[in-house]
């Protein structure tokens, strides 16, 4: 996934009101630019860090940019835009990257679902039958440690998704968990358990009853990301 137009650099000042962000562009601009993730962003972010941002020229747009890139407190490159993480997977899904999921013959987003009226991030449909697979972005690291983990902040819904997953797999449909990694520096992922017990257990449980858990890194700069590479697990 190329950024294009390319990515502008600037330093954050502030996050607040979750969506909204303030921001000093290398030229000294002052803006207030879109933050597009829900989560807490948890050691992905730093007052005065450095951030990159996409500027919109759409005049119906109430304010002129989105934060896409963020240097973390560990020197790290996180893409914070979660909106990205779906792109990011369909085209790794088109290029075979993610090996598990190759030979599909057709593709569908956002497909309703499950007992609790959930969406499906990718329907695949294979010969065998159809494969529905749920994307997270993760962004959280830790200093000294190449292991992510998930989520950010308590997600009810992430716990959700699972149970759904779970009762797909039970009735013999194939179920898929997909952690698309965008912070770079990072060989595996874990459940944030210290975060969000219940998303843990979630897990857990989603897996027993067959749900397979895959985990892929990205490549990130500001001028492209793009997922490379199997992660481990650590459940």
């Amino acid at each position: 996934m190329q950024f294009d137009p390319p990515l502008e650099q600037g330093r954050l000042r502030k996050r607040y009101k979750r969506f909204l962000a303030d921001i000093e562009t290398a030229s000294g601009e002052q803006l207030t630019i879109h933050c597009p993730n829900t989560g807490s962003m948890f050691n992905c972010m730093q007052e005065g860090g450095v951030v990159w941002f996409s500027r919109s020229n759409d005049p119906k747009r109430k304010l002129p940019g989105t934060w896409e890139l963020s240097e973390t407190p560990q020197g790290r490159l996180a893409c914070v835009n979660t909106a990205r993480a779906n792109g990011l997977v369909e085209e790794a899904l088109h290029a075979g990257v993610i090996s598990e999921l190759q030979g599909f013959t057709g593709l569908r987003r956002e497909v309703p679902y499950g007992e609790e009226r959930s969406r499906i991030d990718f329907r695949l449909d294979y010969p065998s039958g159809p494969a529905y697979v749920e994307v997270k972005s993760v962004t959280l690291g830790f200093a000294d440690s190449r292991v992510a983990a998930f989520p950010d902040a308590v997600t009810e819904r992430g716990a959700k998704h699972l149970r759904e997953l779970a009762t797909l797999a039970r009735n013999g449909v194939r179920a898929v968990q997909l952690y698309c990694v965008n912070l770079s520096g990072i060989d595996a992922v874990r459940p944030a358990l210290e975060i969000d017990p219940r998303y843990a257990a979630a897990l857990r449980e989603a897996q027993a009853a067959g749900v397979e858990v895959l985990a892929y890194g990205s490549e990130i700069s500001p001028q492209a990301i793009r997922l490379t590479r199997r992660l481990l697990l650590s459940l």
